[in-house]
This record gives structure tokens, C-alpha cells and sequence, in this order.
């Protein structure tokens, strides 16, 4: 058997990818974050497929779900929010299943910070603006972040920020980062993207704290930092230029 760890996509069932519902269709076992995975994509299950939410189990629960699916020969969906490669707690799964000796691989999914990117209808790669996207999160009851990947080192390069499960605490983001990008920089909050209750917030590093605590937005949000979000005077890319040898 082999355990498959599925991106679910950021919110909306049809995000995931044509892969990943091929392969929830295929394995007569779920195992299903709960809490974020859109509740229509189990649709797409076998019937009679086991269904297990989760939400509320540790790592050795998850793991005994697997090693019972492997005793019985059944290939097991992974179902996770977002893409697996990144903030999916993945890594420390597969850990546990090379020592078992159980097979798995990889089925990539839209990630939130791509959805983020289409709410806002920007790139966040502008010629000339911005060229480098941090991927990041903050540090409160989750696990330390490595040495020298605070905010204040990161924001030194002034490179696009996304960051993930921080919007709680959006007070102490401003106060780290406006030394580095200054009051002035964009902002943008994307909450729940791709959902049906999506919501999008623009600022500047100066009012979106009192934006975000006004709208209540206090959970599942992508924060957005850089010069990219309002970008507009931008020299042309050289991939379509008219300059460019296309022998």
C-alpha cells in the first residue's frame, strides 16, 4: 500500500488539482484535516471509503490509522489544507513512515499564498519591484523558529513577505518589521481565500492593525507585505520583450 499525502488547496473543492482528486478517488481509505479540508471534496471518495476527520487526533492516533490501512493492504489519502510542501506538518508524518517502512509520496496543491495572490489580483514577482517571496510564520505557542529566521533579519532584504498564522498578532508584525519597510508599505490581509466568505484587506504597515482588529479577522489569514502590492511604474519583463534574441 502507499500513503499519498493529497493538497487539498487553500478553501475552495475546486482547487484542488486533477491529481489529487484522482487519487482521493482511488484509495479506499481518508484521513482528513477536518477543520480546513472543504467537506465536498470527500465526495470524491470511493463509497464505502473509511473517513477519518483528524482534526482532534495527535501524531501516534494518525500514525495507527496508517499502520492499520497498511495490515489490511489499503492505500490511504492524506488529505491536507493547502499544498504539503509547506506549514502542513507533513514532514514529521513521513519521518514516522520510513521507520515503519510504509511507502508514500507527494501530491503538490495550491497553495494559500497563491490564492492570496489571485484575491489580490497581483504578482508577486514585479520586474524592477520585487523579486523574491518569503514564505514565513511567527513563533507564539507554535514551535521556535530557527535561529536566524526572525523578522527583523528577514525584512532586512525588504523582499515580499507572506506570512502564515500570524494575523493574531498583526500588532507586534508592524512594530518588527516598519523599521526595516517603513509605515508606509503595503499591506494586504487576505482571509479565507478562495472561500465563500473570503475577505480582502489593503493598508500600509500604519493602519492595518487597526484594520484588521476592526474587521475581526483573527484566524486562517495570509498577511502580505511589499512594495509588489501597489506597484505600477514597472519596466517590462525581458521574457516578452521586443530586445529579446528568440532564435
Amino acid at each position: 500500500m502507499t500513503v499519498y499525502f493529497v493538497g487539498a488547496g487553500p478553501g475552495a473543492a475546486d482547487l484542488i488539482t486533477v491529481r489529487g482528486q484522482r487519487t482521493l478517488a482511488s484509495c479506499p481509505v481518508c484521513l482528513y484535516a477536518g477543520s480546513l479540508v472543504p467537506r465536498e471534496l470527500l465526495d470524491d471518495c470511493p463509497e464505502g471509503a473509511r473517513l477519518v476527520d483528524t482534526a482532534r487526533m495527535n501524531l501516534d492516533e494518525i500514525l495507527a490509522e496508517i499502520e492499520r490501512a497498511h495490515r489490511d493492504g489499503l492505500d490511504v489519502a492524506r488529505l491536507h489544507s493547502g499544498d504539503p510542501a509547506v506549514f502542513s506538518a507533513v514532514a514529521e508524518q513521513m519521518r514516522r513512515l520510513d521507520e515503519a517502512g510504509i511507502d508514500y509520496e507527494m501530491v503538490p496543491g495550491v497553495p494559500a499564498f497563491s490564492a492570496a495572490a489571485a484575491a489580490l489580483n497581483r504578482e508577486f514577482t514585479v520586474p524592477g519591484v520585487g523579486q523574491t517571496v518569503v514564505l514565513t510564520r511567527t513563533a507564539a505557542r507554535a514551535t521556535p523558529m530557527p535561529e536566524g529566521e526572525d523578522l527583523e533579519t528577514l525584512g532586512r532584504s525588504r523582499a515580499t513577505l507572506v506570512l502564515h498564522l500570524a494575523v493574531n498578532r498583526i500588532e507586534e508584525l508592524v512594530e518588527r518589521l516598519v523599521p526595516n519597510y517603513g509605515a508606509e508599505c503595503p499591506v494586504a490581509v487576505v482571509a479565507g481565500a478562495s472561500r465563500e466568505d473570503e475577505r480582502v484587506l489593503r493598508g500600509t504597515l500604519a493602519d492595518v492593525a487597526g484594520r484588521v482588529r476592526e474587521a475581526g479577522i483573527e484566524r486562517t489569514a495570509v498577511v502580505v507585505v511589499g512594495r509588489v502590492l501597489a506597484a505600477d511604474r514597472f519596466p517590462d519583463s525581458h521574457l516578452y520583450s521586443v530586445y529579446r534574441c528568440r532564435d
